[in-house]
């Protein structure tokens, strides 16, 4: 394993990767976050240790989710089986995995805490939903979406660290067998040393977020059917969420020298 620059336009090759990986296997690079989530979201109504446990889980998904990505490049039809990925390796694989994950839980409570600490309770988000222009002309409702989106970016800019560290440790650990504590360091040096590159990628998933927002409308308008915008936007954001998600995989290749290995 040895830490690569990637050249800046590499940003826009990893999101134009992940929407090849999409264009091959659309079905299951669909399904399986959405499998993911589900799994997630059972595990964290589970009583007491749920939410931890939930988010002690996100490590081993994520490479699952990587993993599924590599396949559909490869031509394979990823399974569902592929989520497991992680944890059917070698016992002392899937205890590395899992250790990272309760890192990442553990990080992920001390940034919540730390967020109420500094933001405050969560505001009420339901004004940034329901927004529109009859309602701009409240101030109330004015000030309620102002605060939401503050305690927004406070929250954004909190996780941020946390993204930088996690980004590419799963990968590391499952592929590279380096330690959890380890590969937390080499994933935060490895996007910093590649800033250029990940300011470029996300930059081009916003621009083509807003784009395909912007086309999505414009048909709507165009049709004359309202009814069918909400439809537009959740399946929209599905293949975003594919797109994205199978991304990283190829963010991760292009930040390291040493490719993992064919199989598993």
């Amino acid at each position: 394993m040895k830490l690569r620059i990637a050249a800046v336009r590499e940003g826009i090759d990893w999101l134009r990767s992940g929407a090849r990986a999409f264009a091959r296997q659309p079905v299951a690079l669909i399904g399986l976050p959405l499998m993911l989530a589900a799994l997630l979201a059972f595990v964290g109504m589970l009583p007491l240790a749920g939410p931890l446990l939930a988010l002690a889980l996100l490590p081993a998904g994520t490479v699952g989710l990587m993993e599924a990505a590599r396949q559909a490049m490869q031509g394979r039809f990823p399974s569902p089986a592929v989520l497991l990925t992680a944890l059917r390796t070698a016992p002392q694989g899937a205890r590395q995995i899992l250790l990272l994950g309760l890192l990442y839980a553990l990080c992920g409570a001390a940034a919540e805490g730390l967020a109420w600490l500094l933001l405050g309770a969560p505001p009420d988000m339901t004004a940034l939903v329901n927004l529109s222009q009859e309602k701009l002309a409240d101030p109330a409702t004015l000030e309620q979406a102002h605060a939401a989106m503050r305690y927004n970016l406070g929250h954004l800019l909190l996780f941020a660290p946390l993204s930088l560290a996690f980004w590419h440790a799963p990968a590391l650990t499952h592929w590279h067998g380096v330690p959890p504590v380890k590969s937390l360091f080499f994933s935060a040096v490895a996007v910093l040393r590649n800033w250029r590159a990940f300011t470029l990628y996300g930059l081009a998933a916003a621009a083509l977020m807003a784009s395909a927002t912007l086309a999505l409308t414009l048909l709507v308008l165009l049709l004359g059917a309202p009814a069918l915008a909400a439809h537009g936007v959740a399946l929209l954001g599905l293949v975003m969420a594919a797109i994205f998600s199978a991304s990283v995989w190829f963010s991760f290749c292009g930040c390291f020298e040493d490719a993992p290995p064919e199989q598993g």
